[in-house]
């Protein structure tokens, strides 16, 4: 999280501001894997189609996560005016507080696992959050929200 305004976290001052991006090391990650994919369809393709085709096939899509996070590294901020998101590909909206009708964590317990989600429900539209896309706990994430909205 990056605080834009207003107090530090942990402090008693209200926050008036904050922001959410997306890991650089996950940024890095994607491409490097996407790098690997491409000199794999190179060097292993071997005259077979099919092990190449997924290669480049994997390489442009991890390609293109890559290419999303550098473009809108940003994925979620919050003002007293309300929430700006990343939708789609790099589009940015700006959602006012009095069209956020719920903020909240969609957990779920599957396989033995559990994964964690932010909605931010705005009548119409439902906007997803992972904690890698915040590259912040969704709950904490939910908290601050609603700090800023109060505040508001």
């Amino acid at each position: 999280m990056q605080v834009r305004s207003g107090a530090t976290p942990g402090s008693d001052e209200p926050l008036t501001s904050a922001s959410w991006r997306v890991s650089r090391n996950l940024t890095i990650l994607k491409a490097a894997g996407a790098a690997v994919f491409l000199a794999a369809a190179v060097l292993f393709g071997g005259g077979d189609a099919t092990r190449v085709v997924v290669a480049v096939l994997a390489a442009l899509l991890l390609g293109v996560y890559a290419l999303r996070d550098v473009m809108a590294p940003v994925r979620l901020a919050a003002d007293p005016s309300g929430v700006t998101i990343v939708s789609g590909f790099a589009t940015r909206r700006t959602l006012p507080w009095n069209t956020i009708e719920r903020i909240r964590v969609d957990e779920r317990r599957r396989l033995g696992t559990r994964s964690q989600l932010l909605e931010i429900d705005a009548g119409e539209s439902l906007y997803l959050f992972s904690a890698y896309e915040l590259n912040a706990p969704v709950q904490a994430v939910a908290e601050t929200l609603e700090s800023i909205r109060s505040t508001s």
